[in-house]
């Protein structure tokens, strides 16, 4: 699609780095920081000899906090020559340019872990359903795929589903399980994505107001006759498959 060359060929300038004030520098810390505390975590106990694939590693903000957590096969793709440039820019080594699809494609049962970062949103349905097969695949006896993608029960859900042009899907827990499964893993797990804000003043404001906006939320499910008992409450949900 010509769409996908034009938005993707200067992603950081128009999107992943046009919202913040801040510069890059400072930004791509931020994005590692938050990978630390939100993805590294989910890994914990593996390998630090494991063979870990960034699908679509943007500026490598997570390749970064691997590598310097000691996780030294840690290599990483992405499509942008713009985000593939602010990687070397940042000092994260094994970063390629290329289709990432492709090259999943073409490994069979050849990584521990592959990651995909605010990726799988960007394919087309059927797009996705190859995708997963294929990354299935290409897992190691053991091997472990986790995603980050928006979470549509979130409230206010569209702020992060319809910010990007480039998004094609959108999921909940529930659809996230289901095409999963049915692209071949045998164990889903999903969680609610990382909320966290660095100032602790604001960090503390930030969980008042998520108490009482998840409480009305799950008031209205009531009120509707539903169970809030498996809805992910958070802007971004964490697919862990196995």
């Amino acid at each position: 699609m010509r769409y996908r060359e034009v938005l993707y060929s200067n992603y950081h300038t128009t999107q992943s780095g046009r919202a913040s004030n801040t510069d890059k520098t400072t930004l791509f810390q931020r994005e590692k920081r938050q990978f630390a505390r939100e993805i590294l975590p989910r890994i914990q106990g593996k390998s630090k000899d494991a063979v870990i694939f960034d699908m679509g590693c943007g500026s490598g903000s997570l390749l970064k906090a691997l590598q310097d957590n000691g996780y030294s096969n840690a290599h990483g793709m992405d499509i942008s020559p713009e985000q593939v440039a602010l990687a070397s820019n940042m000092g994260v080594s094994n970063v390629q340019e290329g289709d990432a699809l492709e090259y999943v494609k073409s490994q069979k049962n050849a990584f521990d872990i592959l990651f995909g970062m605010d990726i799988i949103e960007h394919f087309t349905k059927d797009e996705l359903v190859d995708l997963l097969q294929h990354i299935q695949q290409s897992l190691k006896p053991g091997g472990m795929a986790i995603f980050r993608t928006p979470n549509m029960d979130a409230f206010l859900s569209s702020v992060f589903a319809n910010g990007d042009f480039t998004h094609e899907n959108y999921m909940n827990a529930s659809s996230a399980q289901q095409v999963c499964l049915a692209c071949g893993f045998r164990e889903v797990k999903v969680y609610p994505g990382l909320m966290y804000i660095e100032n602790p003043i604001k960090e503390m404001l930030r969980k008042c107001a998520s108490l009482i906006v998840k409480l009305r939320l799950r008031l209205y499910l009531f009120a509707t006759a539903r169970s809030s008992k498996n809805v992910l409450w958070s802007p971004n949900m964490i697919i862990v498959a196995k």
